[in-house]
């Protein structure tokens, strides 16, 4: 495990930037936390290494977000909408395992179908001061 402690949004997104330099095509993490708790802002930090950031826009309504440049595809789901598993069989969300690297918020919805190599980004809030996030991150 390993722990990080952000003061801000900019210390999230570059932690994820430094954390973004260990992935692979086909790493899959997932980002949980409760609601503004900076799961966007963790991906924003990652798709900003892989010089993506400008187009990063939360899926919630779509499902997932595609980014892609000429050496890397980005999958950018958030699964908060969806039931369970079943939904995401539904949408075809395994095809995209393995195709590129996935980001799940929300992905404790869908956890009994992540593949063993999965990511967990654990995200929490701080209750005496909102800018302050303790990250964990688990393999």
């Amino acid at each position: 495990m390993k722990e990080y402690i952000s003061k801000s949004e900019n210390d999230t997104i570059n932690f994820a930037k430094e954390f973004a330099k260990t992935l692979k095509k086909d790493d899959i993490i997932v980002l949980n936390g409760d609601l503004g708790s900076g799961k966007t802002k963790f991906t924003q930090g990652i798709l900003e290494f892989f010089g993506l950031g400008d187009e990063i826009s939360s899926p919630t309504f779509t499902i997932v977000n595609e980014y892609k440049n000429e050496k890397i595809t980005i999958y950018h789901f958030d699964v908060y909408r969806l039931k369970n598993e079943d939904d995401f069989f539904d949408i075809g969300g395994e095809d995209y395992f393995g195709n590129g690297i996935c980001i799940i918020e929300w992905g404790n919805i869908i956890s009994s179908i992540l593949p063993k190599n999965t990511i967990f980004v654990d995200i929490e809030k701080d209750v005496a001061d909102e800018n302050i996030r303790k990250i964990n991150i688990y393999d």
